[in-house]
């Protein structure tokens, strides 16, 4: 793979027999995802998702995409978590690698239930030219449904009937729902999210290839990409080659250790979504039954300057996991001046990506010092293969740090807990009988 996994800051507090004696369980846990006879296989279906992806899914999403752009310079992805969060860390972490020739500007909604954001997105469509994709698995979530219905109205007032169905696409589960049935009616094109995946693990299905497509991604090398890491993690739960299963065990030993938040930190501002997109897979993946690492982000070297001080000298309860990229798709460097009046004269020549590279090495060696273990995932390169890596990488590391903690990582019933008191307070029909909230 193009992703390197460097654990010299962690080494002083997790041994090499602590992680050996790791082996034997990743083993059996690593049989138990691939024959399915662990807890929640019913949503193992991300695991093989590259390989069993038929490449007539990718030529419609192709086809279509090419068709709806044609239409619009105003792209809307409607979803909230899994929903959107894959497709906005893609689009975002590629934004300069896209072709953007024909790309429409891309909005999302669905996220938020914040008035003004919507009152804002909507005056800013008027002039636009506009086509939406809404998201939504289960077809229920409050926040996509609302944006929906929003933008229906708006849609139906801009286009007329027949002028909108053109322009909408649903993305759901293949079985009956809400969105599924409006989708029928109105006559919406359809993509499906597989029953065997869940949210959270969705961004390589339609839920994610689409919006990306949109953007101008070459999904072809994405789905590559993805696959190159399934091949390679599906093939040994050796913990001297599979470096997911490792990153993996170092994670659970060191929340053994007292060390329970893990703060992924980026020195490139390309991975500002995939850290959003990191932190829901994480999160509600593995925090069940009061277990779990808590998963926290950092944008560094902005960061530093703010969270760096209680990284550096806080409390001894958190282990950082550096997320880099060897190279810019540019290169700037420090060019040289007549004079030296602003201090930087032992930087000329330099590049940005040089100078960033020692600001990372001299904040792994600092915080490694004041008691503060560290990893780093390398990245070869900004590009969609290296993205597609990514992803899996991160999904079968969740997976297995979940299975070690000894939880079900693909449900989520913490989740439905302020659903039902929210829904209580609203007075939703089917909630009215549940206990009262003020």
């Amino acid at each position: 793979m193009d992703i390197s996994f460097n654990n010299d800051n962690a080494r002083k507090i997790i041994s090499t027999p602590e992680i050996s004696s790791l082996q034997e369980n990743i083993d059996h846990l690593h049989t138990a995802l691939e024959e399915k006879t662990g807890v929640g296989s019913d949503y193992l279906g991300w695991m093989h998702l590259p390989s069993q992806t038929p490449s007539s899914l990718l030529d419609s999403i192709c086809s279509t995409q090419d068709e709806m752009r044609e239409q619009c310079d105003a792209f809307v992805c409607v979803g909230i978590g899994g929903s959107y969060l894959g497709a906005r860390a893609a689009i975002s972490f590629l934004s300069s690698a896209n072709n953007k020739e024909y790309a429409p500007e891309i909005y999302f909604a669905g996220n938020t239930m914040c008035s003004d954001y919507h009152a804002e997105l909507l005056q800013t469509l008027e002039d636009k030219e506009v086509c939406i994709n809404l998201i939504s698995k289960s077809g229920t979530t409050l926040e996509s449904a609302i944006a929906f219905r929003l933008l229906r109205i708006f849609m139906k007032k801009k286009y007329g009937e027949e002028g909108a169905r053109r322009r909408i696409i649903v993305t759901t589960g293949p079985q009956k729902n809400i969105m599924n049935d409006l989708a029928k009616e109105e006559g919406y094109r359809s993509f499906y999210i597989p029953e065997d995946v869940g949210g959270r693990f969705s961004v390589l299905t339609s839920a994610g290839l689409f919006p990306i497509a949109m953007a101008g991604v070459n999904i072809r090398e994405l789905m590559d990409g993805a696959l190159m890491a399934e091949r390679e993690l599906s093939r040994s739960s050796d913990l001297s080659f599979n470096s997911a299963y490792l990153y993996a065990a170092y994670r659970y030993l060191l929340f053994q250790k007292g060390k329970t938040i893990e703060l992924m930190a980026a020195f490139h501002s390309s991975f500002d979504y995939v850290l959003e997109w990191w932190k829901q897979l994480a999160g509600e993946s593995e925090g069940k039954g009061g277990k779990g690492i808590f998963p926290s982000t950092a944008h560094y070297t902005t960061d530093l300057h703010s969270l760096g001080q209680r990284v550096q000298e806080g409390t001894r309860n958190l282990f950082e996991t550096f997320l880099l990229v060897k190279k810019s798709l540019k290169v700037i460097e420090i060019e040289r001046s007549d004079s030296d009046i602003d201090g930087l004269g032992y930087l000329e020549g330099k590049s940005l990506d040089f100078i960033n590279d020692k600001a990372y090495k001299g904040s792994a060696a600092a915080h490694h010092e004041g008691g503060v273990p560290n990893l780093a995932l390398i990245l070869k390169e900004r590009s969609a293969h290296n993205l597609g890596q990514l992803f899996y990488f991160f999904e079968r590391a969740v997976a297995m740090t979940g299975y070690l903690s000894g939880v079900n990582p693909f449900n989520q019933p913490g989740v439905e807990s302020y659903k039902n008191n929210m829904f209580n307070l609203l007075n939703k029909p089917s909630h009215t009988k549940g206990r009262q909230i003020k």
